[in-house]
């Protein structure tokens, strides 16, 4: 961001030593690194420039949060979330302990002139944006990972009001199992100009090189009763027709960090996103459904999760989680 006034926080959660890009977003002068632990991290952990939640900090912490969510889950990270709005963060970066910040990772204002893909799209593959490789993003829906969208043709500048930008990340992008299955070849993306998706054009984007405005910050609530792989999918899902709802927009930005991927199970990840291939399409219809004019963004996201859970795709405790979450959000705002 070009504003170095604004309280800017990075958040991360780590069952790990400092890793090398923890290293590397600690001695970012601008941000506020927190760094969440959980019950693997290493009973020492320490890092200079970083504050450090610990379980035992966490407990002291006192938000009824911290009993709500299961241990040794990413949801803890929304415990970080908390402790950044609780100082004022104008807006929060989410990020993990194995995105390694490029020389070019930053962040463009939220408001101003832009590349603008135009809207009612539905879903599309915005990799396609970035390579000419076969590959595609986490939660594209499986029946279009074979189609050319050729989105050149529907690009024009305009001025634009981004609620959320999402940085790609090289050598090991953020891909579904049955790419990494089938190929897992390293991908380094091509650099482009920013680029916006307008109201009605869908991308899934994730929780690993993304900031956040402090009006979206609702938003980040983390689904904890689905799959790990589905969680922060399905976070983005919910997001993009609360955003087109309140005026903003989805952004996308160059690799601004590489990957260097902690070690993951595939096949074990494919079984932990078969909820996803199964319900991507229907999260949205379901939006759409129920956002209702004249309600606040928390009120219209509760409305949401109810919808899911009628559903069946959320259960009834994801309910009593996200009231906690946004109750707690607004006693620190």
């Amino acid at each position: 961001m070009a504003n170095s006034a604004l309280k800017k926080y990075i958040v991360i959660t780590s069952i790990f030593a400092p890793t090398e890009a923890v290293l590397a977003f600690a001695k970012m002068k601008d941000y506020t690194l927190v760094v969440v632990g959980d019950k693997k991290s290493p009973a020492n952990w320490s890092c200079d420039n970083v504050i450090y939640l610990s379980v035992e900090k966490q407990n002291e912490m006192g938000y009824a949060l911290n009993d709500a969510l299961p241990y040794n889950h990413y949801s803890r990270k929304m415990i970080g979330y908390l402790y950044a709005i609780s100082q004022g963060a104008d807006l929060i970066v989410d990020t993990d302990d194995d995105n390694i910040p490029k020389d070019n990772w930053v962040f463009p204002e939220f408001e101003g002139e832009f590349d603008l893909l135009a809207g009612n799209l539905g879903f599309v593959n915005i990799y396609q944006l970035y390579t000419d490789k076969k590959i595609w993003a986490r939660g594209l829906p499986l029946r279009l990972i074979n189609t050319t969208f050729e989105l050149e043709k529907d690009i024009a500048t305009a001025k634009c009001t981004v609620g959320l930008w999402q940085g790609l990340a090289d050598e090991d992008p953020d891909v579904d199992a049955i790419y990494r299955l089938t190929s897992d070849e390293p991908c380094y993306f091509n650099q482009r100009a920013p680029l916006v998706l307008d109201k009605g054009t869908i991308s899934p984007f994730n929780t690993q090189n993304t900031a956040i405005c402090k009006e979206l910050y609702p938003l980040m609530y983390l689904p904890t009763f689905v799959t790990f792989r589905f969680t922060d999918i399905l976070r983005g899902l919910v997001a993009q027709p609360l955003m087109w709802h309140y005026g903003y927009q989805l952004g996308f930005l160059d690799a601004t960090v590489i990957q260097k991927r902690n070690p993951h199970d595939y096949f074990k990840d494919f079984l932990s996103e078969i909820p996803m291939y199964q319900h991507t399409e229907k999260v949205i219809e379901l939006c759409h459904s129920a956002i209702q004019p004249g309600l606040s963004l928390s009120e219209n996201l509760y409305k949401i999760y109810e919808a899911l859970c009628a559903q069946g795709i959320v259960e009834e405790r994801e309910l009593e989680t996200l009231r906690v979450w946004l109750s707690e959000l607004k006693m620190v705002s």
